[in-house]
């Protein structure tokens, strides 16, 4: 049977995987710096962009920790309880991929569309004082312009769409893992399921309380992050509800390769493997493993 490559191995055989991530990060770090598209806006719209300017609930240091960094402890507790090396990496990867498409996406529409936040005027105006150009009747800011500049990138909301990226993500993995559709009848299994992107829900009510979105910024963000991380989640892991959903499909492919390996020889003992990888997980649901008795 085919052995599980290591860890380094596995990474370089999908360096360029790893490349195009890092190819997404630069993408998102040049959006981040330029200047967002400056819509028009009127005495007459300020009505709506007068909320005070208050300080992020979740700071965006934090967003990261949530979506990113809690999941991948997760990944890795998962790995020091079954050593499968492909789930481990196919899902930091899957991850990766999911948070920073979502970025990329996320940042081209705000540059885009250059939407005022809810706390514009008091960016705009932190004197209070407004001042609009006689011919256009366009806004003259006079505030700082870092933070005029964020003010011009209301739609989406990027706290929500990557929140919805890494927990939405982290949510699917749950359910394989989980099972939470053996139809077993073990509905508690769905509160795990859920609480992902209950979390990731409440960060987007956060930017709606904090005066930062309206709320079709932070609906447009959550369905942004969601559709990105499914698509991620079952380009690398079976549809949870299949009777190998707990694996990655590089570890069917794996088994495949040690049975075409063995063919001539022995029978090849990966149905076996793939049996104890099954009650292993099994095992880690329920606790013990449930026995017939007949006698």
């Amino acid at each position: 049977m085919a052995s599980q490559l290591s860890g380094s191995k596995l990474a370089l055989s999908h360096k360029h995987d790893w490349l195009v991530l890092l190819l997404l990060a630069a993408m998102d770090g040049v959006l981040n710096m330029i200047e967002p598209f400056h819509r028009y806006i009127g005495k007459d719209m300020m009505t709506d962009l007068m909320f005070p300017l208050k300080e992020d609930t979740i700071p965006m240091w934090g967003v990261p920790i949530l979506s990113i960094i809690i999941p991948v402890l997760i990944f890795v507790a998962f790995y020091f309880a079954r050593k499968d090396v492909y789930d481990l990496h196919h899902a930091i990867l899957g991850l990766m991929f999911a948070s920073l498409i979502t970025g990329v996406i996320t940042d081209s529409i705000k540059d885009a569309v250059g939407r005022p936040r809810p706390n514009f005027f008091q960016r705009c105006f932190p004197d209070k004082i407004p001042v609009f150009d006689e011919d256009s009747g366009d806004v003259l800011c006079t505030g700082i312009k870092s933070v005029i500049k964020e003010g011009y990138k209301s739609f989406p909301s990027g706290h929500t769409s990557w929140s919805f990226a890494g927990l939405g993500f982290l949510s699917w993995y749950l359910s394989g893992k989980v099972r939470v559709f053996d139809r077993r009848g073990h509905i508690a299994k769905l509160c795990l399921v859920l609480l992902p992107l209950l979390t990731a829900s409440l960060v987007g009510i956060t930017r709606v309380d904090d005066y930062w979105h309206h709320w079709t910024d932070v609906f447009t963000g959550g369905l942004i992050g969601i559709t990105v991380s499914s698509i991620c989640y079952l380009l690398l892991f079976p549809f949870p509800s299949y009777a190998h959903g707990w694996a990655p499909y590089a570890f069917f492919h794996m088994m495949e390769e040690g049975q075409y390996c063995s063919r001539r020889g022995s029978p090849s003992p990966v149905a076996e493997r793939i049996d104890e990888m099954s009650l292993q997980m099994e095992d880690m649901e329920s606790g013990t493993r449930y026995k017939c008795d007949y006698s």
